[in-house]
């Protein structure tokens, strides 16, 4: 492989999202039980996730390739770093791989990840190319996955039904809602390049604030919704306060984002509210060691 093809090969994998899925399902893994998983759970539940998110974006770069050549030309088929074969051999490989090791979790952990290889490829095949909104709705839909794997890999070998699962994750997954008004945001600040494409997105149907005031919806839900896990899933005091903070961020920008009609304050907060995200897996972590904490919880 040459170097173009390696450097063709990172960007098809999208590594830092491998942070926002698997290291995702991983902490809330860790927060459930109190950090009580073992290193080869611990393995899987990252890698197996991690590789189903980087088979979505091979085979996302596939269906957007004459997309990508207009407004991406740097990305891996348009820059020849990669070709189509590669590319979806690629993309079967990481799918085939991601959920055989999501075999040596369990079978529930199994099915949420074949449920999240189906919705990619609807996604990248159909439903980005229909409705922009409704390819949001759906990214929000497979982050708040993370949390249910997260919860699934610690339930046992002979765990196989979704009734498993419990309020603990189950009370995680409104914060998904940011993922979704995020991406409206983001619909927004590249409403151009989409515009050239053919997109048919949230802003080129309602307008860019009208756009940005249901983005904030969606922030709003995720703030006032996030404190649950303490409140319904069982989770310690010490997850509150950064969790709170964040939720106060997200409401703040929110009502910005309403009253605002300029772009460069949609910027402004989108850039605010993906830089304050850091406080969730922070909470997480901090719920993972409350054991550990045991005169503040």
């Amino acid at each position: 492989m040459t170097s173009t093809s390696t450097k063709g090969l990172l960007a098809l994998l999208r590594l830092p999202y491998w942070m926002m899925t698997g290291g995702l399902a991983l902490l809330t893994s860790f927060a459930i039980t109190k950090g009580s998983i073992d290193l080869q759970t611990a393995f899987l539940t990252f890698f197996s996730m991690a590789f189903i998110t980087s088979a979505g974006f091979a085979l996302n770069d596939y269906f957007d390739k004459e997309s990508d050549a207009i407004i991406k030309p740097k990305r891996p088929i348009p820059s020849g770093a990669l070709s189509l074969k590669q590319v979806v051999a690629i993309s079967l490989l990481l799918f085939v791989v991601g959920l055989g090791l999501s075999v040596f979790i369990n079978k529930l952990g199994f099915l949420i990840l074949l449920a999240d290889s189906i919705l990619l490829v609807f996604y990248s095949a159909f439903i980005k190319r229909k409705s922009g909104f409704a390819a949001n709705i759906m990214v929000g839909i497979l982050t708040g996955t993370a949390f249910l794997f997260g919860e699934a890999v610690t339930l046992g070998l002979a765990v196989w039904s979704p009734t498993d699962l419990t309020l603990a994750s189950l009370s995680l997954y409104p914060i998904a809602c940011g993922t979704i008004g995020g991406n409206v945001l983001r619909d927004i600040l590249s409403l151009e390049g989409d515009s050239k494409i053919g997109y048919p997105t949230l802003p080129q149907k309602i307008g860019n604030f009208n756009s940005a005031k249901v983005a904030a919806v969606f922030f709003i839900i995720t703030g006032v919704l996030s404190p649950l896990p303490y409140f319904i899933g069982g989770f310690a005091m010490v997850y509150l306060p950064l969790i709170l903070g964040w939720g106060i961020i997200l409401i703040y920008a929110s009502i910005r984002l309403v009253l605002t009609t300029s772009l460069a304050d949609v910027r402004k907060y989108e850039r605010m509210v993906t830089m304050s995200m850091i406080l969730l897996p922070l909470a997480l972590v901090l719920e993972a060691l409350s054991s550990l904490l045991g005169g503040l919880v």
